[in-house]
């Protein structure tokens, strides 16, 4: 498989009636705070959130109608299966997606809400891939593989064409990377378009398959759970590894906690929701900003498909570790009015009191004190510190929970 600059614009013409022309968009925030010139190619807003609807559309269009008539199935954690269901909705062609167990509940209702029929089989995408091709074969399904495979792999790199039409100044774009389809099309179209232009792969580093493959080394590392879920290829396509390292400058990791701060940022300073790959590959950006001084840097939003309840986690931990919400453990006198003074000073000084935790049974203080936890909402954690030191020279003695754990 060989994917040329020709094959994309033909399927950006082909697919561009019935996709988003997603923003290329400044991060004015980032930018700021990280100290470069950063541009966020939203495909979290495109049709399913997510890129993979625009390989998935440019493969349906090449069957012809019996394989229509018959119907397609497609293995994938989410996201090319969202987009694989939706365009074959539209276009009345059945399919049947099949996932492995541990796909979040979000995705697999989405899909199943495009009229797909969902089998969950396996732990991840490699041990689905059996049951995907005996469902084919037993039924006569057309198989569309989520990256490797030249009509999704050039479908996929359209978003290319409109970054550079949209921002034409970029210096440098970088890509997550799990299977390779999206910067394999993405590399061919930004290097055939503006060959000076750097690009740069992102992986979880717990699975940094196309890594080791780019580089020609063997891969000594587990597969191990990760965040980036979508990314979570344990070997890229061949063909991609090979146009890879034809047209990829570098592919850089991240550690999970990188991926998930990364996540926090988008959402914290642009408003942005954004999954674990997407995550990924901010956090190379983050992990490299010596790299990015003086260049208009690209970066690939893939998606946007991260599940509510790790979701709404991730933020509160992103809180607490900007000391935005704290839990304050205090040792007081057992005597009334000590809660009601304490809760009169953290209002007085600027934050909220979200939640009490007072108790007499389970201590370790003498019978006649207790222990006392107050979580709190600050600014930040200089204000936290704040808040603690007013309380301190109240009589109080009261610790932040962090301090008395170490961490």
């Amino acid at each position: 498989m060989q994917v040329t600059l020709e094959d994309i614009q033909k399927a950006y013409e082909l697919i561009k009636s019935n996709t988003i022309r997603t923003p290329t968009v400044k991060a004015a925030r980032l930018s700021a705070h990280l100290g470069i010139d950063l541009y966020m190619k939203l495909e979290n807003i495109q049709y399913t959130n997510a890129f993979k609807a625009r390989g998935a559309l440019n493969k349906l269009l090449t069957l012809n109608e019996e394989e229509r008539k018959n119907g397609v199935i497609a293995c994938s954690a989410g996201n090319h299966a969202q987009g694989v269901a939706y365009h074959a909705q539209r276009l009345g062609i059945p399919a049947t997606i099949v996932m492995p167990y541990g796909t979040p509940f979000n995705k697999i209702k989405k899909t199943e809400d495009f009229g797909a029929k969902v089998v969950l089989h396996g732990k991840q995408f490699d041990e689905s891939v059996g049951e995907t091709m005996r469902l084919a074969e037993e039924h006569n399904y057309t198989f569309i593989h989520p990256f490797d495979d030249k009509a999704v792999v050039a479908g996929q790199g359209t978003l290319a064409i409109e970054m550079l039409e949209q921002q034409p100044e970029l210096d440098c774009v970088v890509v997550p990377i799990g299977g390779g389809g999206l910067i394999a099309g993405v590399a061919t179209a930004l290097k055939g378009l503006k060959p000076e232009i750097e690009v740069i792969g992102a992986q979880a580093a717990v699975f940094p398959a196309a890594k080791y493959a780019f580089d020609n080394k063997e891969n000594p590392h587990p597969p191990g759970g990760t965040l980036a879920e979508g990314i979570a290829v344990k070997a890229p396509s061949k063909d991609n590894v090979a146009m890879m390292q034809n047209l990829v400058d570098r592919i850089e990791v991240a550690s999970e906690a990188e991926i998930e701060e990364a996540i926090f940022d988008m959402i914290s300073d642009e408003k942005l929701v954004a999954e674990g790959a997407a995550g990924a590959g901010l956090a190379v950006v983050k992990n490299n900003l010596e790299a990015f001084k003086g260049k208009k840097v690209g970066l690939v939003v893939c998606g946007g498909n991260i599940d509510s309840r790790l979701l709404s986690t991730l933020i509160m931990r992103g809180l607490v570790r900007d000391g935005r919400i704290s839990r304050l453990r205090f040792e007081i006198d057992d005597t009334p009015g000590q809660l009601s003074d304490i809760s009169r000073l953290i209002g007085e000084s600027g934050a909220n009191v979200i939640e009490v935790i007072h108790q007499r049974m389970m201590q370790t203080v003498s019978l006649k004190r207790a222990e006392l936890d107050i979580v709190i909402e600050a600014r930040d954690k200089m204000h936290t510190q704040e808040i603690v030191e007013i309380l301190r020279n109240n009589g109080f003695v009261v610790h932040i929970l962090s301090e008395i754990n170490g961490s």
